[in-house]
């Protein structure tokens, strides 16, 4: 059945709008589950080949590098030749780099897969999708769309990794990099049938859409992928707030995926917490997630992202400095899953809106794509320096108690961005 017929058959009852939010949230969590998958296999491959954690750390750090630096092009890639073959495109490179990794003996194999391939076709899951999309397709509830967008991130890790470390467990690291594979096979086939190229391929409009604001919705493909890119990036980098926007959403990578998506379940292990309880603790974490992101969203529609941000980066530094000194039971742990999993995507539909608010709706979704590269520097110095770090003093203490100060300093920081309201004025409904 084609997006038109769907269409058709939804007419009065729902819009397209939300079957495409459906659509892309589910590519998100296939996408999720690559990258949530290393922090399950660093044990295993630890205990297969004898790698030492920083090693491990360091193909990690080069896919979360990469995912960043593609990002903006990526997301120019979207206004070049589509939304739809990009997805495709990017998808496609994640399946083949997981599909190969499950025959990799040496360490330079989980660079080319895990790092360089995995790092490359992350960049469809990256924020420019998601701001793409919202922006593309909601005038209405657009700060809600993001902040359900967010959550397939926090979704992604709630569904994919229990499962992953009982793969690991029973099958060892190759059962992780099989299951990864399948996932992304089976959303393949969604995103070809169901995914339109914008409101106008099926002859309707952005949801909540004026006439005037059609336009915004209905441009078609065209252009270079690196014109776009980096005539956005120069138009950005004559601002500061551009500059703090950078700064602090790189702390958000450094205190997020670049440390307890990708060492919690090691650091877990230090207290002699199995693999399967480590893993279900990030997956409180990413339900919680879900929920603060969706919420983040609503928020936004309706108070400042920049007052929000303060309060997300303010508290998940407290959580952070605190956790290290408490007996890291499962009273302590379950606390901080429900307080930092609360926060830990909030920050990017908040960061998104704010970016909304000061370059405006049409070139938003590139410039959140190079303010994303910092998120992925970030998470790069915190996934290869946390290994790094317990290698030599053999504790992540550190490492947790440095992320926390970061955010401490980023929640004063981003009271400094002014917005200067979107070019395009958008009420929250």
């Amino acid at each position: 059945m084609t997006p038109v017929r769907i269409a058709k058959f939804f007419e009065g009852r729902v819009h397209y709008a939300w079957i495409v939010l459906a659509v892309v949230f589910t590519s998100m969590l296939a996408g999720v589950a690559v990258r949530a998958a290393p922090g399950v296999i660093i044990l295993p491959l630890q205990q297969a080949f004898g790698w030492d954690v920083s090693t491990i750390s360091g193909a990690i750090s080069v896919n979360i590098m990469l995912m960043g630096a593609t990002a903006p092009f990526v997301t120019g890639l979207m206004q070049a030749i589509g939304l739809k073959r990009t997805m495709l495109g990017c998808l496609s490179i994640l399946m083949l780099a997981t599909g190969l990794s499950s025959f990799m003996t040496a360490p330079w194999q989980l660079y080319l897969t895990w790092g360089l391939m995995v790092g490359i076709g992350s960049g469809a899951g990256a924020v420019g999708l998601a701001g793409a999309v919202a922006n593309r397709w909601f005038v209405r509830r657009n700060g809600f769309a993001t902040g359900l967008l967010f959550a397939a991130n926090a979704a992604g890790q709630l569904i994919f990794l229990p499962l992953f470390a009982m793969l690991a467990n029973d099958y060892g690291w190759r059962g992780v990099s099989i299951g990864v594979t399948v996932a992304i096979a089976a959303v393949l086939p969604l995103v070809m049938w169901l995914l339109p190229e914008n409101p106008a391929a099926i002859g309707t409009t952005a949801f909540g859409a004026n006439p005037s604001d059609a336009v915004l919705s209905q441009r078609s493909p065209g252009g270079n992928m690196f014109s776009v890119a980096f005539g956005a990036l120069r138009r950005a980098s004559k601002s500061m707030d551009f500059w703090l926007l950078c700064l602090t959403f790189g702390v958000c990578g450094l205190s997020t995926n670049g440390l307890i998506n990708t060492h919690m379940i090691a650091y877990c292990a230090d207290f002699s917490i199995p693999t399967v309880q480590g893993a279900s603790i990030l997956a409180v974490i990413g339900a919680f997630s879900l929920v603060g992101s969706a919420c983040s969203g609503w928020l936004c529609d309706r108070y400042s992202p920049r007052v929000l941000l303060f309060w997300y980066y303010g508290l998940r530094g407290l959580s952070l400095v605190v956790i290290p000194f408490t007996s890291f039971d499962g009273v302590s742990l379950g606390v901080f899953a429900v307080f930092y999993g609360l926060d830990w995507v909030a920050t990017g539909p908040a960061t998104f809106a704010l970016t909304n608010e000061v370059f405006g709706r049409r070139d938003a979704p590139v410039i959140v794509s190079w303010i994303f590269a910092s998120h992925q520097v970030g998470g790069a110095i915190a996934a290869y320096g946390a290994g790094a770090v317990r290698s030599v003093s053999g504790s992540y203490m550190l490492a947790f108690l440095a992320s926390g100060v970061a955010c401490l300093l980023a929640s004063l920081l981003v009271l400094r961005i002014t917005p200067r309201g979107a070019r395009v004025a958008v009420a929250a409904e």
